[in-house]
Order: C-alpha cells, then sequence, then structure tokens
C-alpha cells in the first residue's frame, strides 16, 4: 500500500507540473499575442524641391496679376496677405503657376504628385537601405487631389511594392491628415506582425488655385506651397537600435458634429462658380476650441502629477465658481516635451499657439523658421520642423516630441514620440532639407515684410 500510494503521489505532482507549465505557457503566448506592439519610427525624409521652383513675394504677385484673373482690390488684399504670413523668398510652387499663362492641367498635377512624394520615398529608401518588398503597409494621405487610380496605386506602380500590400488613401482631410495617417499606420501595425509602414504626407496644388475674386478664398493661394515627406515605421523589435523615435501617443479630436466647426474649412463654388476653398472668420475661435479639446485628453497621458491636480482644482473652482468667471488654467506643456513641432498654418496661428501654451522663442523656433522657409506645406510642416530640430543638432536621447496639427472638419491631432538616441547630423550623413543652410537659421522674421522696397 505505501508503494502504492507513493506512486499514486508521483503521478500526481508529474501531471501538476505538466498543468502547471502548459498554463504558465498559454498566459504567455496570449499575453505576447495581445499587448500593444511598441512602433518604431525608422527614419524620414523631407522633399526639398529644385531651385527652379522657388517663388519670391515679388514673384507670386508677379503672376497673379498676370493671370488677369483678379481685379485690383483682390490684387492689394493677396500682396497684404503675402507681407504678412511670415514667409521668406525661397519658398517653393508648382511648375503650373510658374507658367504663362498657367497650365493648371490633371497631366501636371500627375507630375507636381510624382516629383514630390518620389522624391520623398527614393531620399528616404536611401537613408534606411530597405526596397519596396520591405513594406508591408501603405497609407498616403493628400487632401485635394484624388486622382484615379489613387496616390496610393501611383507609388505601389512605380516602386513596383507586393501584391499583398495593405494600401490606403486618405483624401479630404486638411493639413492635420498627416497625424491621422500615421495614427492609421500605428494601428495596422498593432494588427499585423513584423513588417513596415510607408506614410507619404503631401499637398498637391496644381489643380487647386483659386482664380476668382472672392477674398475668404484667396487665402489658400498665398497660404500654401509644395512640399511633401515620407515616413517609415516599424514593430520589430530588432528594429529599436536603428530607430530614430518611438510613437508614445495619438490623440484626434474631431468636431464635425458641430455646424459651425465643420463649416470653417469648406470647398464651394463662389458667385461666379469659380471653385474655391474658403476659411470662414470663425477659423481661429474654432481652431482653439478644437486645441482645448485635444490637450483635455493629451494632457493626463503626458503631464506630471503637479500639473495634472492643479488643472483638476483649476477646472473644479470654474464649476463652482461660475460667476466669478475664473481664467482657465494652462498646464506648463514645457515640463512634458522638449521640442514642439505646431503646424505652420501662418503666423496668426503660431502666434497664437504660442501665447496659449506659453511657449518660448526657442520652442517656436522649428515652427516659425519652417513657415519662414518652405512656407505652409500642409500635412508634411510637422516633419520639416522635426528635420529643423534633427539639422540644429537639438535632438538628444529621451526628448519628447508634440506634433500638433489642425485640418478641416474640424480636427485637432497630436502624435508624441521619445528619441531612441541622440541625433549629430554631423556625424550622421543624413539626407535634411535643412542641411547646406542650417546655419543660416534662425533670421528674424519681421511683422510686415515689405514686398517693394
Amino acid at each position: 500500500m505505501e508503494q502504492l500510494w507513493d506512486h499514486q503521489l508521483s503521478l500526481i505532482n508529474q501531471v501538476s507540473f505538466v498543468t502547471f507549465f502548459s498554463l504558465a505557457i498559454f498566459i504567455a503566448t496570449f499575453y505576447l499575442m495581445v499587448r500593444p506592439r511598441k512602433i518604431y519610427l525608422v527614419d524620414f525624409a523631407c522633399y526639398k524641391p529644385k531651385p527652379e521652383h522657388m517663388c519670391s513675394r515679388e514673384l507670386h504677385l508677379e503672376l497673379t496679376t498676370l493671370t488677369g484673373k483678379f481685379n485690383e482690390e483682390t490684387l492689394a488684399f493677396q500682396k497684404k496677405i503675402l507681407e504678412r504670413l511670415g514667409f521668406g523668398q525661397k519658398t517653393y510652387i508648382c511648375n503650373a503657376f510658374l507658367q504663362t499663362p498657367p497650365n493648371p492641367s490633371i497631366a501636371e498635377a500627375r507630375k507636381e504628385a510624382e516629383m514630390v512624394m518620389f522624391g520623398a520615398i527614393d531620399q528616404l529608401l536611401a537613408k534606411t537601405g530597405k526596397n519596396g518588398k520591405d513594406i508591408g503597409i501603405l497609407v498616403v494621405n493628400c487632401s485635394v487631389f484624388c486622382p484615379t487610380p489613387s496616390l496610393s496605386a501611383m507609388i505601389v506602380n512605380h516602386y513596383k511594392l507586393r501584391g499583398n500590400i495593405m494600401s490606403y488613401n486618405l483624401g479630404g482631410m486638411g493639413c492635420s491628415a498627416g497625424v491621422v495617417a500615421i495614427d492609421l499606420a500605428k494601428d495596422l501595425l498593432q494588427a499585423h506582425r513584423s513588417t513596415y509602414a510607408l506614410v507619404v504626407s503631401t499637398e498637391n496644388l496644381t489643380l487647386n488655385w483659386y482664380y476668382g475674386n472672392n477674398k475668404s478664398m484667396l487665402m489658400t493661394n498665398c497660404i500654401f506651397r509644395m512640399g511633401g515627406a515620407a515616413i517609415l515605421l516599424s514593430n520589430k523589435p530588432s528594429d529599436r537600435r536603428r530607430s530614430k523615435y518611438e510613437l508614445v501617443h495619438t490623440v484626434r479630436t474631431h468636431r464635425g458634429a458641430d455646424d459651425k466647426s465643420y463649416g470653417c474649412v469648406y470647398q464651394q463654388d463662389d458667385d461666379n462658380k469659380v471653385v474655391g476653398v474658403a476659411l470662414s472668420k470663425d477659423l481661429m475661435a474654432v481652431a482653439g476650441d478644437t486645441l482645448k479639446a485635444n490637450i483635455t485628453t493629451l494632457g493626463p497621458l503626458v503631464l506630471p502629477m503637479s500639473e495634472q491636480l492643479m488643472f483638476l482644482a483649476a477646472l473644479i473652482a470654474r464649476k463652482l465658481f461660475k460667476k466669478a468667471k475664473l481664467k482657465p488654467y494652462i498646464p506648463d506643456f514645457k515640463l512634458a516635451f522638449e521640442h514642439f513641432c505646431i503646424h505652420a498654418g501662418g503666423r496668426a496661428v503660431l502666434d497664437e499657439m504660442e501665447k496659449n501654451l506659453q511657449l518660448s522663442e526657442y520652442h517656436m523656433e522649428p515652427s516659425r523658421m519652417t513657415l519662414y522657409r518652405f512656407g505652409n506645406t500642409s500635412s508634411s510642416s510637422l516633419w520639416y520642423e522635426l528635420a529643423y530640430c534633427e539639422a540644429k543638432g537639438r535632438m538628444k536621447n529621451g526628448d519628447r516630441t508634440w506634433q500638433i496639427a489642425f485640418g478641416s472638419g474640424f480636427k485637432c491631432n497630436s502624435a508624441v514620440w521619445r528619441a531612441l538616441r541622440s541625433i549629430d547630423p554631423t556625424k550622421e550623413k543624413i539626407l535634411n532639407p535643412w542641411m547646406d543652410e542650417i546655419d543660416d537659421f534662425p533670421v528674424h522674421v519681421p511683422q510686415v515684410a515689405t514686398i517693394f522696397g
């Protein structure tokens, strides 16, 4: 009986060990399957057009006058806008408007898209050593040019990407679509193992110049310039050591349910049936409200506890003492981020952001210099700003960067990145649109730039 009992105990112990070991393996496997994967930014590239595409303020006004489409009042209005935007003399426009008369055709639009997108992607592939077959996900965003086949199909065809690639083309989402594209790529990388995602952010000017005299629509002629960026993301743990950044957070805020927000950036016909994009007088107020909603969500994710408690206390005080009309407490985001990449939409946008977020000239420098040198390149402007920080040698290991952009709809979207290593532009022979002239920056940008003397 003793021997039989010992034998039974031995069997029980063996079964218990096997059961426990199997359960442990199952739990570990389940955890590895469901846990969020870390998303790495391997590298990025910004397209720098050739010198023949440069357009000074004087040339812009001259070309506008030569079209013969604008009356004296609207020409004076455009001159005033150009003087106050914060642009320098070296921004870029497409071939269609450098010609006299202009040639806004679908063929020219395709040429512009190919030049910008392929230029940025070629640089990115050269920097990373990757080829088209390595890419499993492609996300392209361009708001106002959506040809058939799509821009994403144009890239698949040019680079002969693989047949099972997951390809997406985002249109009509405005200047904040670049962060939307990053967020979409992040979600796709969570669902698909061991692959790369290529994100391409651009805008196309050729078919979207406004030839009427409605002042609310003429703003877009003055504001936008040619540019684009390509970004390579990875979910492979082995890519951490060679990647520049890790994606920490994305926060998207959409106020499209509100009619005023929905209509503040609106493509429509003017009284003479000329198509353009109208900017409402409510735009800055809508942007401010959307920003508040976005940072209310982002704040608890990034701010230190002391700032969160101050914000909460101020919020409760405002609810309890409504008649006192207490000012809202603005958290100090400088405690959460070392670098700020704010969409270079125009001087007024940057001035308001600097004031509302209580930022210094140093923090605003990448955005203001990008606006000065490249103009408003729509969704790609955030990447020219990050490239500026790198070219200045400011990006250190562990630094946190906040990218924030506004777009039609109305949307405010944020992305937070953490640097995985210090980036020394003098040692890393990187392709950077700023490198050949970075020593000339920053420059002083006057409040009003006189066009003619």
